[in-house]
């Protein structure tokens, strides 16, 4: 066994027997990294990356391409950074889904700053809910401008129709940090209110996710009418 080996193993078991609540922020990337990396020392790549990004957050949730840019981190440690921070947070939104009622606009609104916390670009999402507001289904419609009407509206009445919704919450991001809505926001909202009205369906809300806050369209007055 080599030096390394027997590090490796060290670390293996102290993760095993405490967790990960005595680990510094860069020995955790060392830990995570063997599993990518396996004849490598680790611990000056976790370094790096730490200095590269300032922060834990920051290296898992930076770019793969440029996470490939740092020496010692292939194609294949850079999936790895990016995934495991993705698939515990798949699995936390999964659990919420269950018994998830957005019955107002601050519930609606702290579940999407969840939902859109690792966007990076401008996104659509459709919340799906039934007569109580519990949440049937979270519907990703794509990435791009929410002026995308014709795409955005047919897309929004199927995913009714299929999970026999009675409400929908529409919702976009505005990567710019601003959350105001745009002339071209209220417009396409009042698209998709009258498309889904045709079917019995309501626009509950829509709201604009930006920088950590939200605005909702219901609160602001304009979905009253």
């Amino acid at each position: 066994m080599s030096i390394h080996d027997g590090h490796r193993e060290k670390m293996r078991q102290r993760f095993l027997k405490g967790g990960l609540e005595t680990f510094a922020d860069h020995e955790a990337l060392e830990l995570l990294l063997y599993y990518a990396i396996p004849r490598r020392d680790t611990n000056p790549i976790a370094h790096t990356l730490m200095e590269r990004y300032g922060s834990l957050s920051a290296v898992l949730s930076a770019p793969v391409e440029d996470l490939k840019k740092v020496e010692g981190i292939g194609e294949s440690a850079a999936i790895l950074l990016r995934l495991a921070p993705q698939i515990y947070r798949k699995a936390r939104m999964a659990d919420a889904a269950q018994e998830t009622v957005l019955n107002s606009a601050a519930r609606a609104g702290a579940y999407l700053l969840e939902r859109f916390a690792d966007e990076k670009n401008e996104v659509v999402y459709q919340l799906c809910l039934d007569r109580k507001g519990k949440l049937i289904a979270c519907k990703r419609l794509g990435e791009g401008s929410v002026t995308n009407a014709e795409l955005s509206i047919r897309s929004v009445m199927e995913n009714a129709i299929l999970t026999s919704a009675s409400a929908v919450i529409l919702s976009h991001n505005h990567p710019s940090g601003i959350a105001l809505p745009s002339k071209d926001d209220y417009a396409t909202t009042q698209r998709v209110k009258d498309a889904l009205g045709t079917i019995g369906v309501e626009l509950a809300d829509h709201i604009i996710v930006a920088d950590g806050d939200f605005v909702s369209m219901a609160d602001s007055g304009y979905l009253g009418g």
